[in-house]
């Protein structure tokens, strides 16, 4: 599959779906299939700090200390979510983590806490016209009052909230799209997804100040020289948009530590795909929707994450990163799984499912040296 006529289906989707009140099914265009895989970097840059795990922190998470000699890492695994605003499933996605002990990462679209009627008030970078966002926005002043209420409740049990930026304005759709922007305009998006997320704040939303420090790009798309150092330069600590073969553990490049989305075989095909759930669903069946397909879609995808959970589990520990939107595709066959995944893996022996922040609080623990040996070791493959 082309990467045009990848983007063009994932930009019919979202036209088919079309908006529902609590944003359902604008879970964002899906990412790029064929996203190129993560190069060396060209310039590590300064390695980037989240602050320290408080005491009470320490006390909760007893896997939160430097490694002993000889001592395994825990086995991270990454839940996040883009787009991040459904209550619906989050209202699925809390009890599992209650119950498991686990944290997961919402990537909120900023254009979703900002209603209707008040779209004038963001503006597009790039000379894109102001009001203009390929997912739509947030609903009725009422909708976002609720959501901000539902995303409280996610702050409060420890869960983080990363970007996914705001307007989502992949190569498929209103240009000049991502890929294209220069640091200026990623500048001028992250500036506006502060804004918003000002105006939530005041509203009552309780995102600290700072407290969003990673998230992903529409698409997985991006010019990567331009877009991290603006990215650095608002504060954001990680990124996790590129593409790695294999699961691999996190590197500093221009100053951000990048999390990359796993290449991985999925064993009912046997065939590499981009761990994603839309890249799946593509990988599946070319993303037609086949509801009568969702139980064999579902087992495939989780039997999926249980071999490459092992693989990094057995091979080089390299926390394992699962990308989903919130979504009802094919009759929510990759929602079903994502849960599944989630109890099944949770509570796993020597793993831990945690936020990226958590991930680069670990890591600040450790010797470098141990850092540099981990990412020396190679890429878990299933």
């Amino acid at each position: 599959m082309t990467t045009g006529l990848a983007l063009a289906l994932a930009l019919v989707l979202v036209m088919t779906l079309g908006p529902t009140k609590d944003q359902q099914s604008q879970a964002d265009a899906g990412p790029l299939p064929m996203a190129p895989r993560l190069p060396a970097p060209k310039d590590a840059g300064p390695t980037p700090t989240v602050p320290a795990p408080s005491p009470e922190q320490l006390q909760q998470q007893p896997w939160m200390h430097k490694l002993a000699p000889g001592e395994k890492p825990p086995q991270f695994v990454l839940f996040s979510f883009d787009g991040a605003v459904s209550k619906q499933h989050w209202d699925k996605v809390l009890p599992i983590a209650r119950e498991k002990k686990a944290h997961v990462t919402g990537l909120l679209s900023g254009v979703y806490m900002l209603a209707d009627q008040d779209k004038m008030q963001y503006q597009p970078p790039a000379g894109l016209k102001r009001g203009v966002s390929d997912i739509s926005f947030g609903g009725s002043k009422q909708d976002i009052a609720a959501r901000i209420g539902y995303l409280n409740q996610v702050i409060d049990e420890g869960h983080e909230i990363g970007t996914h930026y705001n307007g989502h304005f992949c190569s498929g759709g209103t240009q000049p799209s991502v890929d294209k922007w220069d640091s200026k305009a990623w500048n001028e998006e992250l500036a506006q997804f502060k804004q918003i997320v000002d105006r939530a704040r005041a509203a009552g939303f309780k995102l600290a100040d700072g407290a969003v420090r990673g998230g992903r790009t529409p698409c997985l798309e991006g010019n990567w020289d331009q877009a991290f150092p603006a990215m650095a330069a608002n504060g954001l600590v990680y990124d996790t948009s590129k593409v790695a073969l294999g699961v691999q553990w996190p590197s500093v490049q221009n100053g951000l530590y990048e999390f990359p989305m796993p290449e991985v075989r999925v064993p009912a095909l046997g065939r590499q795909v981009v761990m994603m759930d839309f890249n799946l669903w593509y990988a599946l069946n070319a993303a037609r929707d086949e509801p009568h397909r969702a139980t064999e879609f579902a087992q495939i995808v989780f039997d999926t994450y249980k071999s490459v959970h092992q693989a990094a589990l057995n091979g080089n520990r390299a926390p394992l990163v699962i990308g989903n939107h919130f979504n009802e595709w094919n009759g929510s066959a990759f929602s079903n799984a994502m849960e599944q995944f989630l109890a099944y893996v949770c509570d796993k022996p020597e793993t831990v499912c945690a936020t990226y922040t958590e991930v680069i609080q670990w890591m600040q623990l450790q010797e470098p040296a141990v850092l540099d040996q981990l990412r020396r070791m190679p890429a878990a493959r299933n």
